[in-house]
């Protein structure tokens, strides 16, 4: 597994038109502060702010007097969606060699960069065709446009297709406190076994998105649990992810400098086991099994 990525990775998805809409030197300053923080991986995907993200990013990007080196690119590819730079009649899938390696092509352009640290498949297509998808990736890795590569909302069996031609180093899925399936499914187990890095986006969940009984009663927790530990309850969440065995990586949205700070509070911290457990609990509504 190539596993060069940093503990927290930064989600650039909300930075520009699907979110804040960042001015060039703000991104700058969440650059910036996210390095300033440890976090030198940087999460991104061609279809984000419809197809404009990336090249807002490389035009902060470009300026900065940051070595190289010293960062980590992740992008996806495969999506096709509607947007006004984009003139496909209908949201759909393509990974043909074409297009996987013209879709990294032009995220390197996008994002100034010579090449990409990993390269994810966005999200499986019931027509994709494993040994193609492969010789898309050898082609990008022996050219040094890519360095590792991997995969994103992928089933166990849907990264079997894909393994069975080529080295799947990460898997980007959705998980946190009020998403469990991975963890329950054995699609941690799974990663585990075959030395897969994970990844989560979304991890936060909807406790901050919906007033219903299970994020009512984690909040409830997870006040009690602040007090408790001296830290706010979204730092408590990703303390619960960044516990389990499998080395979960979080994907953190935010673009609020304070909350981007408040992250080295996590460095050595760690939820006491009961703690790590009552959460689990509290998700269901009911005793653990």
């Amino acid at each position: 597994m190539i596993s060069n990525t940093s503990n927290i990775i930064a989600g650039t998805m909300n930075w520009g038109a699907w979110g804040s809409k960042l001015s060039t030197f703000a991104m700058q300053e969440r650059i910036e502060t996210y390095l300033s923080e440890k976090i030198i991986t940087f999460d991104h995907a061609d279809i984000y702010g419809g197809y404009t993200t990336e090249t807002d990013f490389g035009k902060a990007w470009k300026n900065m007097a940051i070595t190289r080196e010293n960062v980590r690119f992740i992008t996806k590819c495969g999506i096709k969606m509607i947007a006004e730079n984009r003139e496909y009649g209908s949201k759909h899938y393509d990974y043909s060699k074409k297009h996987i390696i013209w879709s990294v092509e032009n995220s390197l352009k996008n994002l100034q960069t010579e090449y990409i640290d990993v390269l994810l498949l966005h999200r499986p297509s019931p027509l994709m065709q494993p040994e193609v998808i492969a010789e898309a990736i050898s082609e990008l890795k022996n050219s040094g446009k890519i360095v590792g590569s991997g995969l994103s909302n992928f089933t166990p069996s849907q990264t079997d297709l894909i393994r069975k031609y080529n080295v799947v180093s990460y898997n980007q899925i959705q998980f946190s406190a009020t998403h469990l399936q991975p963890m329950l499914t054995g699609e941690l187990d799974y990663m585990m076994l075959h030395n897969i890095q994970p990844m989560a986006w979304n991890p936060l969940g909807s406790i901050y998105k919906e007033a219903i009984p299970q994020t009512i009663r984690l909040q409830d927790l997870l006040q009690k649990l602040s007090i408790k530990y001296g830290i706010s309850d979204d730092l408590l969440l990703l303390a619960w992810i960044l516990k389990h065995p499998a080395k979960i990586q979080p994907v953190i949205g935010t673009t609020q400098i304070d909350r981007i700070k408040s992250l080295k509070q996590l460095h050595g911290f760690e939820l006491e086991l009961e703690d790590w457990f009552a959460i689990w609990t509290e998700s269901i509504g009911t005793k653990i099994p």
